[in-house]
C-alpha cells in the first residue's frame, strides 16, 4: 500500500524513493510487525484468557511434566501473529503485486481452519478437534486453487517445472502432475509445522529461520541480474515476497516475546498451519520447493518420525521412539525441554545454511 502511495509522488519528495527498494520495505515490514505484536499482545492474551477459561487441552497421554507446567496457558496465539503478519504486509508490499494474493489466501484461510479446530477443542475441553479428513480436505481445497493462480503467474518455461538444487540449468518437467506436487509441498509444510508446535517457542524460531532464507531466495529470484549470476531460474514479482518473509520474522519475534519459556500464550493450530502454509506457498512461488525441504529440515525430521512411529507400531507392534513427534521422545529420556528447544534451533540454523548454500554450488 505504502509504495503505491509514496512512489508516485517521489519526484516531489526525494525520501519517497526508498519505498522503490525491497530491502527497505523488508525491514519496515520487519519492525511494524514486531510493533504491532508487542502493541495488541498483552490485550489478546487478556481476551484468550477471558474466553477460554482453563486454557489449551493438555493431552493425557502426553510427557507428564505438561499436565503441571502447561495448564492454564491459552491457545490460538496465532491470531496475534496472522494479524501483525497480515497487517504489515498489505502496508509495506505493493497491492498490485501478483503474488501477494495468492499466498496471503493461503496463510489467511488456513489459519481460519486451524482456528476452527483450536475452537472445536476448547468447547469439547478435548485435544481432538476437527475431524482429520475434514482438516485434510479443506487445505487441499485450498491450496489446489492457489497453486492454479501461482503456475498461472509462472513464466511459461516454469509453469510445470521444479528445480533441483545443486544442479544449474536443471528443471525438472511434470506437467499437470506439478499439480498435486505444489498442493503437497503447501499442505505438508502446513502440518510439518504443526507437528513441530508441541514446546514453547521450538516452532516459530524454525519458522523465522526459514522466512529469513526465503526472503533471501525470493529476492534472489525475483532480480535478473541476480538470478542470472546464481543461474537460477527468474521469476518476475517474486521478489516483493521477500517484505512478506520479512513480515513474518516480525510477527514472529513479538510472538517469541510472549511464547518464550515459560509461555504466555501457545500459537495452536491457528498458527501452526497457517505459518507453514504460507512458507509452502512462497516456496511454491519462487519455484524452491526441494529447497524448503532442506532448508525446513527439522519440520520434515518431526514429521518423519511420525511416520515412522505409527508404520513400525502397526507393522511389528513396536515403537521406534519413545514418544512422536521426536521433541516428546527426548522429553522422555529425561532432556530439560530447553535444551531440545535450543539444540533444534540450532539444527535449524545448520539446515537453513546448507538449503541457503545451494544457490551457489551449481
Amino acid at each position: 500500500m505504502l509504495p503505491d502511495l509514496l512512489v508516485p509522488l517521489a519526484a516531489e519528495f526525494q525520501p519517497f524513493n526508498l519505498f522503490r527498494y525491497i530491502t527497505f520495505r523488508t525491514g519496515g515490514a520487519t519492525i511494524t510487525a514486531l510493533i504491532l505484536s508487542l502493541m495488541f499482545g498483552p490485550m489478546m492474551i487478556r481476551w484468550l484468557k477471558t474466553n477460554q477459561g482453563e486454557g489449551q487441552p493438555i493431552r493425557d497421554d502426553g510427557p507428564e511434566s505438561h499436565l503441571i507446567t502447561k495448564v492454564g496457558t491459552p491457545t490460538m496465539g496465532g491470531l496475534l501473529i496472522l494479524g501483525a503478519f497480515a497487517m504489515s504486509t498489505i502496508l509495506w508490499m505493493p497491492l498490485s503485486n501478483p503474488y501477494l494474493w495468492p499466498v496471503l489466501a493461503i496463510a489467511l484461510s488456513f489459519g481460519v481452519i486451524g482456528s476452527v479446530d483450536d475452537w472445536m477443542k476448547l468447547r469439547r475441553r478435548s485435544h481432538n478437534g476437527m475431524s482429520g479428513r475434514m482438516k485434510l480436505g479443506l487445505q487441499l481445497l485450498a491450496s489446489f486453487f492457489v497453486t492454479l493462480v501461482l503456475i498461472e503467474l509462472s513464466p511459461d518455461q516454469l509453469r510445470y517445472g521444479i528445480a533441483v538444487p545443486f544442479l544449474k540449468d536443471n528443471l525438472l518437467t511434470m506437467g499437470l502432475l506439478y499439480v498435486p506436487f505444489a498442493m503437497l509441498v503447501i499442505v505438508g509444510s502446513s502440518n510439518a509445522v504443526n507437528l513441530t508446535d508441541g514446546l514453547d517457542g521450538l516452532a516459530i524460531v524454525p519458522v523465522m529461520i526459514v522466512a529469513a532464507c526465503f526472503g533471501l531466495i525470493a529476492y534472489l529470484v525475483g532480480n535478473s541480474n541476480f538470478s542470472a549470476y546464481l543461474q537460477i531460474n527468474y521469476v518476475p514479482g517474486t521478489g516483493d515476497l521477500a517484505v512478506m518473509c520479512g513480515a513474518l520474522i516480525g510477527a514472529g519475534l513479538g510472538f517469541l516475546w510472549f511464547n518464550a519459556p515459560p509461555a504466555k500464550v501457545f500459537m495452536g493450530d491457528t498458527g501452526s498451519l497457517a505459518l507453514g502454509g504460507g512458507l509452502g506457498a512462497i516456496a511454491v512461488a519462487t519455484r524452491h520447493e526441494l529447497v524448503l525441504a532442506i532448508t525446513g529440515g527439522l519440520f520434515v525430521v518431526e514429521t518423519l518420525s511420525v511416520i515412522l512411529q505409527v508404520a513400525s507400531f502397526k507393522l511389528t507392534g513396536k515403537r521406534i521412539f519413545l514418544m512422536a513427534p521426536l521433541h516428546h521422545h527426548f522429553e522422555r529420556k529425561g532432556w530439560a525441554e530447553s535444551t531440545i528447544v535450543i539444540r533444534f534451533w540450532i539444527i535449524a540454523v545448520v539446515l537453513a545454511l546448507a538449503g541457503l548454500s545451494s544457490l551457489k554450488l551449481r
